[in-house]
């Protein structure tokens, strides 16, 4: 298969393929965790709970003294990291066309050098994750092949994505090609993994803070 040929399938079948098994995977994991349950709390509940629930939302999502002492690099790292994420991906004049073509409406992007500053201080920041994972004994301990694996197929897309569009020494077809495969791997294995938290992190956060008001403790 040459380099057109291949980018040609990454572009068509293979994105479909990708994006069912995204879509289907989503759905699977939600309707599993759905079906999990919960025992009926039989407590006389002392306030609705749902303040409670917002309000964890938000204050999980802030560092407590205690954490910026001991895992500033994590805590400074991951916010680092997503916000470069969300940049590249809405930002990006490439990608806000595919949006286009999708949805049938776009918006405005920002200029190459910022999206480019953008993917480099994202990877700088992922790099420094792994390295701190490495040095760390009690993460090294408790990091196992899934871990590094999630690391790996969410460096990727950043790794490509920047080759083929900054980089005058690869081809732009063949690294075109890796980055819609490297992003098609990542929607594939999304579902299955702890990145599936981008789409439990704040009803897990706003159950927990619920439960916990219900019964009239500050989370």
């Amino acid at each position: 298969m040459s380099e057109l040929e291949l980018l040609n399938w990454a572009r068509g079948t293979g994105l479909k393929w990708a994006l069912v098994a995204f879509l289907v995977g989503v759905v699977l994991r939600v309707t599993e965790m759905w079906l999990l349950g919960r025992k009926a709390d039989l407590s006389v509940a002392r306030v609705s709970g749902v303040a409670g629930g917002w309000r964890t939302i938000f204050t999980r999502s802030v560092p407590t003294p205690g954490l910026i002492k001991t895992s500033a690099l994590v805590f400074i790292g991951g916010y680092v990291f997503h916000i470069g994420l969300l940049i590249v991906l809405v930002l990006f004049v490439p990608h806000i066309d595919l949006f286009r073509a999708a949805l049938g409406f776009g918006w405005p992007g920002l200029p190459s050098p910022v999206i480019a500053l953008a993917a480099i201080i994202s990877m700088a920041a992922l790099v420094a994750l792994l390295v701190h994972r490495f040095m760390h004994p009690v993460r090294r301990f408790l990091s196992g092949f899934p871990d590094y694996f999630v690391w790996f197929v969410t460096f990727l897309p950043f790794l490509t994505g920047y080759l083929a569009s900054y980089s005058p020494v690869v081809s732009y077809t063949s690294t075109l090609a890796a980055h819609i495969l490297s992003v098609e791997l990542l929607l594939v294995v999304f579902p299955f993994t702890k990145l599936m938290h981008a789409f439990t992190f704040a009803v897990s956060r706003w159950y927990n803070g619920a439960i916990a008001g219900r019964k009239g403790v500050a989370v």
